[in-house]
């Protein structure tokens, strides 16, 4: 039994890295080229989106969140709303401020190269905030689906 949900919880973190990670970029991509009054650009957005993927991935495997999730479960009743609300705050906490801060090297970088001159935490806290928000709903919405289809793929196996 425990090898299984060790399987689930490693593919939950690959589920909902990738999840964030595709959202969190393009929303990152388009509120940057939206404030810099540019296209979107699609080659930019991939590679922000394959940076952001790895780096969630290696979160996901170097942080026990299955661990943490029962921790909140047991403090706060399995299932109920607040412990849901409290688990997916962490799990916020815990992803996007890192992939938000790499994101934002990446394109400050790129910024600065091509002669921008924009103080970092011009780019970086306005690009936090929103991403705070965006991936608390992604995670709110999307790890209890993940968990359910994972739980009935593990039950239809036995």
């Amino acid at each position: 039994m425990e090898q299984k949900m060790r399987s689930i919880g490693m593919r939950m973190s690959i589920l909902m890295g990738l999840t964030l990670s595709f959202c969190l970029s393009l929303v990152g991509t388009f509120f940057g080229t939206m404030r810099a009054g540019r296209p979107f650009p699609m080659v930019g957005w991939l590679i922000g989106f394959i940076i952001s993927a790895i780096v969630s991935l290696i979160i996901g495997f170097a942080v026990p969140m299955g661990r943490i999730s029962r921790s909140v479960s047991e403090k706060y009743g399995q299932g109920t709303l607040k412990a849901r609300l409290i688990d997916a705050l962490i799990s916020d906490l815990i992803y996007t401020p890192v992939i938000t801060l790499i994101m934002i090297i990446l394109n400050y970088r790129q910024a600065a190269a091509q002669g921008a001159q924009i103080p970092f935490l011009a780019m970086f806290l306005p690009s936090l905030a929103l991403s705070l928000v965006v991936a608390y709903i992604l995670i709110l919405v999307f790890q209890p689906l993940f968990l359910k289809q994972l739980m009935r793929k593990m039950t239809e196996k036995e």
